[in-house]
């Protein structure tokens, strides 16, 4: 039987396991967990965490992160973004706070303060 564990936000924690690959945008307004690959964009009002095997290749904008794995695209996040020891990020970085542990791996530009966060909805 599976389990349903409990956030705040809306009450679920998606998971995209190891091995599955989703070719398409994800919106959601809760937590999500990313062991797989995603090509595409993903947007949520909560946590993302990209575990070690995951893979993103697009946008990703949210509350707050914690990378483990890679993404290839621009990252924006409001609060808190975590790159941990295994986390290889290619592309440009907006967010309000930043950690970034030893080993990681970054190539772009970053902007930090909460009047840099990139808004995605914006015409250039």
């Amino acid at each position: 039987m599976a389990k349903i564990i409990q956030t705040e936000n809306t009450g679920v924690i998606n998971i995209i396991g190891n091995g599955t690959k989703i070719t398409g945008n994800i919106e959601t307004s809760g937590d999500i967990r990313i062991d797989g690959t995603l090509i595409g964009n993903i947007e949520t009002q909560g946590r993302i965490v990209i575990g070690e095997t995951g893979l993103i290749q697009g946008k990703v904008k949210c509350l707050n992160s914690d990378i483990s794995g890679q993404v290839k695209g621009e990252i924006s996040v409001k609060e808190l973004l975590s790159l941990k020891s295994t986390a290889n990020i290619q592309g440009d970085i907006s967010t309000n706070k930043l950690a970034i542990e030893p080993n990681a791996i970054f190539t772009g530009f970053c902007n930090m303060g909460g009047d840099n966060i990139i808004d995605n909805n914006q015409e250039e």
